[in-house]
């Protein structure tokens, strides 16, 4: 033992025994370079898992540079249905209705008439007329090869219209409201034939499951919309949704299990979903507009974006 050290007094002792701190400054910019370096490989990884938080585990998938077609709106997307196999129709925060050729990049037809944002879109199956809803409390009947202006206007809801569905047959259309109502329309008489009301809004509780037949778990924002893919498309049954939290999922639909996962980064909120056609998904969003997406079967129904307008 050196006994010369033995002699240093104790404050000396402690003060060689501490190890050497780097300055903060130097230690905040080798953290930045540390995940600088990890973020680095997320994004040029073309296929990586990672673990959540909460113990999920998901496949991210690369998002590449995309083409930039024309922009159907001037803000935020809200809503979208296909209308054909080639034109979708949307609504947004713009309060226009817009119909789209998403194939060739092209706007066909902007309609006008909505005070307020357009918060829901819907199509009569088999024809070239469909339906927007607003936060001005109005739902409106548009003609692709009509007039720009509404080929009928419905009003009944007190509050936001927020839900748009057409039966099967095309001769009705069912509209639900935060006036937590719901109205039944004659579509060739514009008419309400029917009301239906409740004291307060009704939602899914999940301690409540007696009838719940499959929970999907792998978003951790508000999901904002669900579609139910054609067989075609996904050879399985088999789901989509998008979600606030910029992400797009394939799932199972009878077992629960993701099968595929798209982010989409830097597009904010994703609002709405539409099967475009049997390889195509139409995902609408806050920042990025309407963005298409491809399904490729041959890779386990992974999703790439191949188009933003």
């Amino acid at each position: 033992m050196d006994h010369s050290f033995q002699k240093q007094p104790q404050g000396m002792l402690l003060r060689r025994c501490q190890p050497k701190q780097s300055p903060p400054r130097e230690v905040f910019c080798r953290l930045c370079t540390r995940m600088g370096k990890l973020q680095s490989k997320l994004r040029h990884s073309t296929c990586n898992k990672y673990s959540r938080p909460d113990g999920i585990t998901e496949e991210r998938v690369q998002t590449k540079a995309c083409p930039e077609y024309s922009p159907a709106h001037t803000d935020a997307v809200s809503a979208v249905a296909a209308l054909s196999s080639d034109i979708c129709v949307s609504g947004g925060k713009d309060k226009t209705v817009v119909a789209y050729n998403w194939k060739t990049g092209n706007v066909v037809k902007r309609f006008k008439g909505h005070e307020r944002e357009i918060t829901k879109v819907a199509c009569i199956p088999k024809s070239n007329q469909f339906f927007s809803a607003s936060r001005d409390k109005m739902v409106m009947m548009w003609d692709l090869h009509g007039s720009t202006e509404p080929k009928q206007q419905l009003s009944g809801h007190a509050m936001v219209v927020t839900g748009l569905a057409v039966s099967p047959d095309s001769s009705q259309l069912c509209t639900g409201s935060r006036d937590n109502s719901l109205l039944l329309w004659d579509v060739r008489t514009g008419r309400c034939v029917e009301r239906a009301s409740v004291s307060r809004n009704l939602l899914w509780d999940l301690r409540q499951t007696r009838n719940k037949i499959c929970e999907y778990k792998g978003h951790f924002q508000t999901v904002a919309s669900c579609v139910f893919l054609p067989r075609a498309l996904a050879l399985m049954p088999a789901i989509a949704t998008s979600s606030h939290d910029c992400k797009v999922k394939i799932w199972n639909q009878d077992t629960g299990a993701c099968l595929s996962t798209l982010p989409l980064d830097g597009s904010g909120p994703l609002t709405s979903l539409a099967v475009g056609d049997t390889v195509s998904l139409l995902c609408t969003s806050f920042n990025r507009g309407i963005h298409l997406l491809r399904v490729d079967r041959s890779r386990g129904l992974e999703l790439r974006e191949v188009a933003a307008f």
